[in-house]
């Protein structure tokens, strides 16, 4: 699914007045979410809309998943204050869009959704995710909502710069660094990103934690007329969920949270933690490890169905490759394609387990041409990067990456020292070759210059009016199982739900748990406890037979690749 599915060309005047309409019927009929009272829906009605919603996108071409209605956006974007400390002080703007529900009569309320980053874009979510969320019921019976948080894409923006170019001293052409000189240039980077944001950051810089956000979200819910929140979060996605459970928990209707971050680990970290960076504490480094080590299992198991199959063992070619790559880096463009890009790139591929077969090839291409390959082969490896959209992809910062800084920095306790940041990548490096990957992404917290005054910080185990669904794939490369399981035992009355699959989130991965978390945001009906699902896909199918799946999930796929991975590509918290 590509942007080119969304026409912004203006609505016909009956369109606007359509969409006018229905909004218009909708707050003077009163519909709006009602809370879950022991799995079954109140009849209470909430406050009408206060959003000033109109028409703004219309999905084009046959797209529409089947037997549904056209889809007409709405957007709008509402003023919440700057200092929530401070309510009638300055304010910023929030964006928001929404797919109205199609069946306004049995209308349960909103579905608001986060689907991750720090720093992803919640409206390009709902654009392209949206349409085939979880089930047709519960697309018709919820507005689906998406929003950029503070400081975030179209909402009001923290710039630290007055244009890209000025970006540049930010940026380093490396994974992570290894030597002294590059450790060297990584912090001068780290230092003019900082330098830059303390001079040009403005006060948003100080109002950036997931709590403000948090905060800006209860607004929302009340702005919609929502008399509690019904919520879906991805990735770090579900920490602002759990932040919001914890901080307004009579308030929670339904909430979801997917690939889960342990919320201990990302803010400050159990005794003993604290003198490692937050993106250490996560293991995520682990996480990846297992599965990558799930796809070298498969890949043999599928013998000649894999590309990068071989007599020794995928792991063994892998291994070797890396060693080759490490001694003897490609040449590609004009920048050396080293060890660290291969590692760099296979992350990006754990995230989204259908394209493994994809990975699989890509991969055969790059030993063959790591061994002395052929000028052709070399064109060949780089047109296969450039279809997947990895370009450039090992590349730790790219434009908006203070958007993920300011966020992650706000939340969570780090080191001091650049020197911090070394030893914990020399030490996760002997865990896991992704180990100084995860490290060196949070570096630039070492010194930031935003406040923490209004973070927060736990405890995590309030009691939620209603219990908080968390879900995961058995092998998450980037927020493994282990941080859902935490999640589970901190909240009194949550359920675990488990994908026995791989992947970063469960969405889409499997049609049985994505009915069963639309059972839960429809009626508050909980899945078994322990409940585990199989995953649908076979990771290493070939594109012709992964396209046999439908389009609706093949572009649902591709859509959270390019949102979920819109971050990694640059900073691996593209959760």
């Amino acid at each position: 699914m590509t942007p080119s599915l969304l026409s912004r060309r203006p609505l016909s005047t009956a369109s606007r007045l359509a969409a006018a309409v229905t909004v218009a019927l909708a707050g003077i009929a009163g519909i709006a979410a009602a809370p879950l009272a022991q799995g079954a829906p109140s009849t209470r009605s909430a406050p009408a809309s206060a959003v000033a919603w109109s028409g703004c996108y219309r999905w084009l071409g046959d797209n529409v998943p089947p037997g549904e209605p056209p889809i007409i956006y709405e957007c709008a974007t509402v003023p919440v204050p700057l200092d929530h400390d401070d309510p009638r002080g300055a304010s910023v703007l929030i964006s928001v869009v929404r797919i109205p529900a199609s069946d306004r009569a049995h209308r349960i309320g909103s579905l608001f959704l986060n689907p991750g980053g720090p720093g992803g874009s919640g409206v390009d979510f709902a654009l392209f995710a949206g349409p085939y969320l979880y089930t047709p019921e519960l697309r018709a019976r919820f507005d689906i909502v998406g929003f950029d948080p503070r400081g975030i894409a179209r909402s009001t923006q923290l710039r630290c710069t007055g244009s890209p170019r000025q970006q540049g001293p930010w940026f380093v052409p490396l994974v992570w660094p290894e030597s002294a000189a590059e450790t060297d240039a990584w912090a001068l980077s780290d230092a003019a990103l900082q330098e830059d944001c303390d001079q040009r950051g403005g006060r948003i810089l100080d109002h950036m934690s997931t709590a403000d956000v948090a905060r800006d979200l209860d607004l929302l819910r009340a702005a919609v007329g929502d008399e509690q929140l019904t919520y879906a979060g991805y990735s770090y996605g579900s920490y602002l969920g759990v932040t919001y459970a914890n901080l307004f928990p009579s308030r929670v209707r339904a909430l979801v949270v997917d690939g889960v971050l342990d919320p201990v680990a990302w803010s400050t970290g159990d005794p003993g933690q604290q003198v490692e960076p937050f993106s250490t504490r996560l293991r995520s480094d682990v996480g990846s490890r297992d599965t990558l080590a799930e796809f070298f299992r498969l890949c043999d198991e599928a013998g000649d169905g894999c590309p990068f199959a071989a007599p020794g063992g995928s792991s063994a070619r892998y291994d070797a490759l890396e060693a080759r790559l490490r001694a003897h880096p490609v040449d590609l463009d004009g920048f050396a394609y080293d060890h660290r890009f291969l590692v760099g790139d296979t992350l990006g591929f754990l995230y989204s387990s259908p394209e493994w077969w994809t990975l699989a090839d890509l991969l055969a291409t790059l030993d063959e041409l790591s061994a002395g390959g052929s000028a052709s082969q070399r064109a060949a490896f780089e047109e296969k990067r450039r279809s997947v959209g990895s370009g450039h992809s090992g590349f730790p910062r790219y434009p908006g990456y203070e958007g993920f800084a300011a966020v992650a920095c706000a939340d969570s306790d780090n080191p001091t020292s650049v020197a911090a940041w070394s030893a914990a990548a020399a030490d996760r490096a002997l865990v896991s070759r992704f180990g100084p990957l995860w490290t060196w992404v949070s570096s630039v917290c070492n010194d930031w210059p935003g406040s923490q005054q209004d973070r927060f910080v736990g405890p995590w185990t309030a009691r939620t009016a209603n219990p908080v669904l968390v879900a995961s794939t058995r092998f998450d490369p980037a927020t493994p199982l282990h941080g859902a399981q935490r999640v589970a035992g901190l909240l009194p009355g949550s359920r675990l739900l488990t994908v026995e699959g791989w992947g970063h989130t469960t969405l889409f991965l499997s049609a049985a748990a994505d009915a069963a978390v639309a059972a839960y945001l429809l009626d508050g009906t909980l899945p078994a406890v322990g409940a585990r699902f199989s995953q649908d896909l076979d990771p290493l199918a070939p594109p012709a037979a992964a396209d046999a799946r439908g389009a609706g999930a093949a572009a649902s796929a591709s859509t959270l690749r390019a949102t979920h991975l819109m971050s990694l590509r640059g900073a691996p918290y593209g959760r």
